[in-house]
């Protein structure tokens, strides 16, 4: 007798004509990864030596993120004054800023050497100096206050304006009400020079120097030329008394959200922001005095800055007193320069 083994009926398989699955597969897509917007904050203006480097820093971050990364630039003080926006960084409510160092002191006071008058001899040694031993330590200093130093940057050397009279000596300068940054060093230097220091945050400056409220202030040509200040001042003097160095930050907040690669991007193009700044003011250096002077500004060049240096000597006590000579001596002894 024959068994007949009868196996189930097997229902056939249901299948999906290609571009059909290919429909049904689409939906069920992840969506593709937003980028992360980095957003950096500073007080000059769009048109500013601050914000040819963050072009730079965001065409190169974003780059080499190959998108991952974006930068919304906040410029003209729109996150607030230099020191409000440091503040944000540290508790995260910014991602990054580029900054004058003059308020950086008072959160990294070892940063306050830079701010030492006639400390530096010209660009030449004043960049050696950042992007060598000293700058390194000084960025580490940076990192033990809940702050991350991506690259030292640029504004230039200060020179004075004002609207009552040229000042070709210190005694010109006595009586006269300066604006300076928020910085225990420069105002000290000030004062040894019998002027009236006035600390007030940069976005409020024009409005102050157009009231009347302070006579004068001190910057770069690249901040007194992009910041249109030549319009409520009429004197320059090219007293070259202070290199300001800037400085882009991060957020600690941000920075630890990072890998070691995106934290190499960043790295990477902070420093190509650096490059094009420093581009921008040495350019300005020079053909910004003539701007200025087309625009209507009497310049004061022919200055003896031995008499300067001579009048703040003094000045510097209030930073070895506090802090000690090492990293001053460091700057003066460097290679740098020389």
């Amino acid at each position: 007798m024959t068994t007949t083994v009868r196996h189930a009926t097997r229902r056939p398989a249901f299948h999906l004509k290609p571009c059909l699955l290919a429909v049904a597969l689409a939906g069920f897509a992840l969506p593709a990864a937003a980028a992360q917007t980095i957003t950096v904050g500073h007080t000059t203006s769009d048109s500013s030596h601050y914000s040819e480097g963050i072009d730079a820093f965001k065409a190169t971050l974003e780059e080499l993120s190959d998108g991952e990364f974006t930068v919304n630039e906040q410029p003209s003080g729109a996150l607030g004054g230099e020191r409000a926006m440091i503040e944000g960084l540290q508790i995260g409510t910014i991602d990054a800023v580029v900054t004058s160092t003059g308020p950086l002191g008072n959160f990294v006071p070892e940063t306050y050497v830079l701010d030492l008058p006639f400390l530096f001899k010209d660009y030449d040694h004043a960049r050696c100096v950042l992007d060598g031993e000293v700058g390194q330590d000084l960025l580490d200093k940076i990192g033990e206050h809940d702050l991350v130093g991506l690259a030292w940057t640029e504004n230039g050397f200060r020179h004075m304006t004002n609207s009552q009279r040229d000042i070709e000596t210190p005694e010109d300068a006595q009586g006269l009400k300066i604006r300076t940054m928020e910085n225990e060093m420069h105002m000290a230097a000030f004062n040894e020079m019998g002027v009236h220091p006035t600390p007030m945050a940069f976005p409020e400056l024009f409005t102050a120097l157009q009231q009347g409220t302070v006579d004068g202030q001190e910057n770069p040509i690249s901040v007194i030329l992009t910041g249109n200040l030549w319009e409520v001042q009429d004197r320059l003097s090219l007293t070259g008394h202070v290199y300001s160095p800037a400085i882009m930050l991060a957020s600690p907040i941000l920075w630890d959200g990072l890998s070691d690669e995106q934290k190499g991007w960043f790295m990477e193009a902070a420093q190509a922001g650096a490059e094009a700044t420093r581009a921008m003011v040495s350019r300005l250096e020079t053909e910004g005095v003539e701007e200025l002077k087309a625009k209507g500004m009497t310049v004061v060049d022919d200055i003896d800055k031995s008499q300067f240096q001579a009048a703040v000597e003094p000045s510097y006590s209030v930073y070895t007193d506090e802090y000690g000579s090492d990293m001053l001596d460091r700057i003066r002894s460097s290679d740098c320069g020389s």
